[in-house]
């Protein structure tokens, strides 16, 4: 997937998928390249580009060059490009998954890193190899809005227990989910009521409700008191809840909730949801009482939904409480503020990793389900990252441990002027005074690129027109860009040498140019975009003769006022 998404609304499937549909895509959900990938996935295509003239003429032909080393070759006799010469384009490939090779084809060496391959749009020179990034890094950053004012006071009101409408449906049996509600809500009260002797309460014996089958969320409630709260990130499961009961007449409320419908799998159209089998009373002097096929009334939806009270219509309509007091832990709320639209142009999000479980909506739009209190499992991260070998579901994941999602996605297009309406509706409690409103910016990008590398795609337009010039001969670059309206404000690191590390951690090796930091710095502070040659004559020394070097970069960027851009143009 090329450009991530974003599952506003009730869109979301899976199901216990969240709002962010992104999955670490090239292009994010908010519209920024994520680094390297864009970049590198973009030099890839450039360089098949190069080789389509050939491609689409003639088959590939295999070679084979040794243990796990291999060539598939396009060559189109008798047809040549601006270089006079035969219409050729080799992708030579080291299967291996541990060691890198040197092979030797048409005459040149060709360098190849372990499980990689080498496209050659002329079969003498490398332009790409898909283990060799020389696309810059960039770290996104979250940064909280600092309007004045930008989260108002907060309000809430409470969504009643169980039956809160004229329009409900009686049934002496229990209704599946999705065809009750026609997929108009995620949430389906079903209520009961049973009749407790004295005798029943006798003894030391706890009551407990059992329901033999559930999916995906399920709150209990008798005689409105809230009993438990049950969420499966799975299918299906039992529930097995002790309530307390009182001698009479007893309410049972139960309120189901969907996360998402199913869109996949064997007959997936026919997976149910709701509640299905038995609901069983135990626990009770008198013996075991079945309860599914006693009268049931159904609700569906919220009551809050229906009278949409995310919009400022529907705010209007009710009475909201504005004192809020700590410990967030009320039950099926919803809450109620204000902000203020952040300026500039770049994406706009929200924190709610301080939430529970439930729904948040802006100036009446449904940002999504949020779900931060779901943690991912522990177990599925890897405690090492090696992309070489076979793709498996589990490899180089990180953040195991985490909440699955904290910040939302929010549309600038549907954010006023000024002030922005702020509902958000939770169902197991969650602090809102956390809540925050922020815009996503690139705030840190780095680059590392060694001389052995191949030069940059665009240089190939060069030697192609001019047929003198060799690929071999031009060396390659670092290249650095920020955002639109962000200029490099900073140099955290500069090393031409053997720098070691990462984005995350560079540091220099027993090899380094000392002007390193004061070259990078005259070429790129207070620019966009800036571009070092990755060569010895580029820093005026030679830092360690005999052994193959690299420049790496960490930078920062920074955003310039409408103002200094103005002037800057002008200039």
């Amino acid at each position: 997937m090329y450009f991530g998404g974003t599952n506003f609304g009730r869109t979301a499937s899976g199901p216990f998928l969240g709002t962010s549909y992104d999955y670490d895509a090239p292009i994010d959900e908010y519209g920024l390249f994520h680094q390297p990938k864009w970049g590198h996935l973009n030099d890839l295509h450039r360089a098949v580009k190069l080789c389509e003239p050939v491609m689409i003429l003639t088959n590939p032909v295999y070679r084979y060059l040794g243990t796990n080393l291999e060539a598939h070759i396009y060559q189109a006799p008798g047809k040549t490009n601006q270089r006079s010469s035969a219409l050729c384009c080799a992708f030579v490939a080291n299967v291996d998954t541990s060691q890198n090779a040197n092979v030797t084809f048409n005459g040149n060496n060709v360098s190849l890193p372990a499980w990689s391959v080498s496209i050659l749009p002329d079969c003498q020179n490398v332009a790409f190899n898909s283990a060799q990034v020389v696309a810059q890094t960039s770290v996104p950053a979250m940064r909280p809005s600092i309007e004045p004012n930008s989260i108002k006071s907060w309000e809430s009101y409470q969504e009643p227990v169980g039956l809160w409408g004229n329009i409900t449906i009686s049934a002496n049996n229990l209704l599946e989910q999705i065809n009750t509600t026609l997929d108009g809500s995620d949430y389906l009260w079903y209520t009961t009521s049973v009749n407790i002797i004295a005798e029943d309460l006798q003894g030391e014996v706890q009551q407990q409700l059992t329901i033999s089958s559930t999916r995906d969320a399920l709150q209990i409630y008798i005689n409105g008191n809230f009993s438990g709260n049950h969420t499966f990130a799975k299918s299906s499961l039992s529930v097995n809840q002790s309530i307390k009961l009182i001698i009479g007449h007893n309410e049972i409320a139960l309120l189901s909730m969907i996360v998402g419908l199913q869109d996949y799998g064997y007959r997936y159209d026919r997976v149910s949801a709701g509640l299905s089998g038995s609901i069983n009373l135990k626990g009770l002097r008198s013996g075991d009482k079945e309860l599914a096929t006693q009268q049931w009334r159904y609700q569906v939806g919220l009551k809050g939904e229906a009278l949409k009270i995310y919009t400022q219509e529907g705010a209007n309509s009710i009475l909201w409480t504005s004192e809020l007091q700590a410990p967030w832990t009320q039950y099926l709320t919803w809450y109620k503020t204000s902000f203020a639209t952040p300026s500039g142009s770049d994406p706009v999000s929200i924190y709610l990793g301080s939430m529970g479980k439930g729904q948040a909506w802006v100036n009446g739009n449904n940002l999504g389900r949020f779900w931060p209190s779901l943690l991912i499992n522990e177990t599925d991260c890897s405690q090492t990252c090696d992309y070489r070998g076979k793709f498996t579901p589990k490899k180089c994941r990180t953040d195991c441990g985490q909440q699955s999602q904290q910040w939302y996605h929010i549309p600038r297009e549907w954010l006023q002027p000024n002030q922005n309406l702020l509902v958000v509706f939770d169902e197991l409690g969650g602090d809102v005074s956390k809540i925050y409103v922020a815009t996503k910016t690139v705030a840190t990008i780095c680059v590392h690129v060694l001389e052995s590398y191949p030069p940059q795609l665009d240089s190939w337009s060069q030697f192609q027109a001019q047929p003198k010039v060799q690929p071999m001969l031009l060396t390659p670059e670092a290249r650095l860009e920020c955002q639109d309206n962000q200029v490099i404000s900073s140099i955290n690191f500069a090393s031409f040498g053997n720098p070691q590390g990462n984005c995350k951690a560079f540091h220099q090796g027993n090899c380094h140019a000392k002007n390193s930091v004061e070259v990078v710095k005259e070429a790129c502070i207070g620019k966009q975009t800036c571009s070092i040659l990755v060569s010895s004559a580029t820093f005026d020394t030679e830092p360690c003769a005999g052994i193959s070097k690299s420049l790496a970069i960490k930078a920062q960027c920074q955003a310039i006022s409408s103002t200094s851009l103005k002037t800057k143009l002008e200039i």
